[in-house]
């Protein structure tokens, strides 16, 4: 199906309100059961449109759009107040003493036959610390609307907002303090078995060891000096990056890193200020992070004044470790001179896992470093068959077979091993499982469309995009309670299942939505909303031809009016007038819209030989 995003979007709203809103009390807690991170992506489904789509803004009750209304009738007509309200409650819950709480508690997974500790299931996690970013930056502007509204309506508004204000800057400073203390810069020996993993994914041309190493030390000389030289706050433990014949890697770990420093000029603690998380990068984290700090770094945040004094600087120290990170992952994708190591899947990991998603991770490390700077568009339509194999890879564009191992990376997921965690209270160590195949892939694959100029290769990504949105359709939820949102896993590939081969995968079901799925899809259709709002792309051949025809047109139409007295009234001067306007548009849409131009050019010309052809004929009836 076409992906029309204000429609989905509305639906969502609809189905989401009809699963957790009833009696007038919002139910929390969706598949996974409740806590800091998926109530946040619950509340997100509503608050992140309403803050990054100008039409779907629920700030002023007078200005709502009709169907926005609809979708949300049962909020009442003060939609914003009572979003404001949910937002509280969000806030209060996951704050203990003025100590907001970042826990995935129920997120957080082990093998069979344990279960984690208490203490375990209160460890802060960068998807929490990401989540809540956007969610207080988001909260931030929704309540800057609201003041706006308010002081033209009653003063009450002031002091309810207040608090929840002071309640969103508090998460919102310690949300950056947890992201800033979770990055880390390792340091690889090329000659242990990380480093000889790391040379493996480099090394796409068999050339000698050495030559690899030095080659990576010149690439990344850049980035190398700016984390030694730039990256002062918690800098990393052990990390050398003196040594050029040392390999390294930079990004987010699952978690404040063990032995991280503390910040000492914020007064905002953490719930557990402590780090347990190994001193690595993660591919999904480190993703995960660059999405909440994305929405940090947009010009918007610092022209609302969004931030404090504190938060600003929170703010500079993450974007340089966004700029960073993005620049070392878009370099390994792309390293060397021939095939990339990103073209080589599925991608190792230093550790020596391997898997198509972390291939599906790296290329969106690199859009999204794309999205940051002026890119040539040789590296997008070269991305461009990896979105295709990988769409094919894992199972989004063709047919699942028996015993299909693809299954795995949608259910359950892929199993991310929280290294550090079994040493709280001795406990088991902890999985993380990431099932977001499919919605990463849309997204990245949308986000890559916007920035091509190439009409083949946006045609061919968009094309893409609408195959995985009718995957992605199809994992909905028919019916039930949570009828309209995701993730109906169990049946999608129960149906898509051969020779009975449901039997080999048995699943979790469950017909609670899963909010973790639902508001990644939400995110692609805020992605999909911004593409189709920039303008279409111009083809130099389709606006030379139209240039042809708007001044082939306009020359005959000058000949019409030298023909033409002053004093004639009759139907042929409003014909000739009315041609007239269509070229005047025909020339203001030539360069942006030469498709448009064309057309009209076109039309413009029929209707002038229509008239050229009635004139001979009156001359030949006389």
């Amino acid at each position: 199906m076409r992906i029309r995003p204000r429609r989905q979007i509305l639906n969502v709203w609809s189905s989401l309100l009809a699963s957790c809103y009833r009696d007038g009390v919002w139910i929390w807690g969706g598949r996974a059961g409740s806590n800091s991170i998926s109530d946040a992506e619950q509340l997100l489904c509503i608050l992140y449109p309403a803050t990054q789509i100008e039409s779907f803004a629920l700030h002023d009750p007078d200005q709502v759009a009709d169907d926005v209304r609809e979708a949300l009738s049962p909020l009442g007509r003060r939609i914003g107040m009572r979003v404001l309200d949910v937002l509280d409650d969000y806030l209060q819950r996951y704050e203990r003493d003025g100590r907001p709480i970042f826990s995935a508690d129920s997120y957080l997974r082990c093998f069979p036959g344990a279960e984690p500790t208490e203490s375990q299931r209160a460890l802060d996690v960068v998807d929490s610390y990401s989540r809540s970013l956007t969610l207080c930056l988001a909260g931030l502007q929704f309540l800057g609307s609201l003041r706006g509204v308010g002081a033209r309506q009653a003063e009450w508004l002031e002091g309810t907002i207040e608090p929840v204000q002071e309640r969103l800057n508090r998460r919102l400073t310690a949300a950056m303090v947890g992201l800033v203390r979770s990055f880390v810069v390792r340091s690889v020996d090329p000659a242990t078995p990380d480093g000889q993993v790391m040379l493996s994914m480099l090394n796409q041309t068999e050339s000698a060891p050495e030559a690899v190493v030095a080659a990576g030390a010149r690439k990344l000389e850049r980035v190398r000096s700016r984390l030694r030289r730039d990256v002062t706050l918690t800098k990393t433990p052990d990390s050398d990056l003196e040594d050029k014949g040392l390999l390294f890697e930079c990004g987010w770990s699952w978690g404040v890193v063990r032995d991280a420093q503390e910040i000492d000029f914020v007064d905002i603690p953490l719930s557990s200020s402590k780090g347990h998380a190994a001193g690595r990068p993660y591919l999904y984290f480190t993703i995960a992070a660059l999405d909440g700090i994305n929405d940090l770094t947009q010009p918007r945040t610092r022209e609302l004044d969004l931030l404090d004094v504190e938060q600003r600087r929170l703010a500079d120290a993450l974007q340089l470790r966004w700029d960073l990170a993005q620049r070392y992952w878009s370099t390994m994708a792309r390293f060397g001179s021939g095939r990339w190591p990103l073209e080589d899947i599925p991608w190792r990991t230093a550790d020596g896992e391997e898997s198509d998603y972390f291939s599906l991770c790296v290329s969106a490390l690199l859009i999204q470093d794309l999205v940051a700077r002026v890119v040539s568009d040789d590296d997008l339509t070269r991305a461009t068959p990896i979105f295709d194999q990988l769409a094919r890879r894992g199972r989004v564009t063709s047919r699942l077979t028996a015993h299909d191992s693809a299954r795995s990376l949608h259910v359950p997921g892929v199993a991310l091993p929280l290294e550090g965690s079994e040493i709280v209270d001795d406990g088991p160590r902890l999985y993380w499982f990431v099932s977001d195949y499919a919605p990463m892939l849309l997204k990245r694959t949308l986000q890559a469309a916007q920035l091509s100029g190439t009409l083949t290769t946006r045609d061919r990504l968009l094309e893409l995009a609408q195959k995985t949105m009718d995957h992605l359709e199809r994992r909905a939820f028919q019916e039930g309670p949570a009828k309209g949102l995701w993730d109906d896993a169990d049946r999608y590939f129960a149906a898509e299942s051969t020779n009975n081969d449901s039997a080999a995968y048995p699943f979790e079901e469950s017909d609670a939505p899963s909010w973790y799925f639902t508001e990644r899809i939400i995110e692609c259709l805020v992605v999909a909303e911004r593409a189709y709002r920039d303008p279409p792309l111009r083809s130099p051949t389709s606006a030379s031809r139209s240039l042809d025809l708007l001044n082939e047109a306009d020359h005959l139409l000058n000949q019409r009016f030298l023909e033409l007295s002053e004093k004639d009234h009759t139907p042929n001067r409003r014909a000739l007038e009315n041609i007239e306007k269509k070229l005047l548009r025909a020339r203001a849409f030539v360069e942006e819209r030469p498709g448009t131009a064309h057309s009209l050019c076109a039309d413009a010309l029929r209707e002038l030989d229509e008239l050229d052809f009635a004139t001979r004929d009156a001359m030949r009836g006389e």
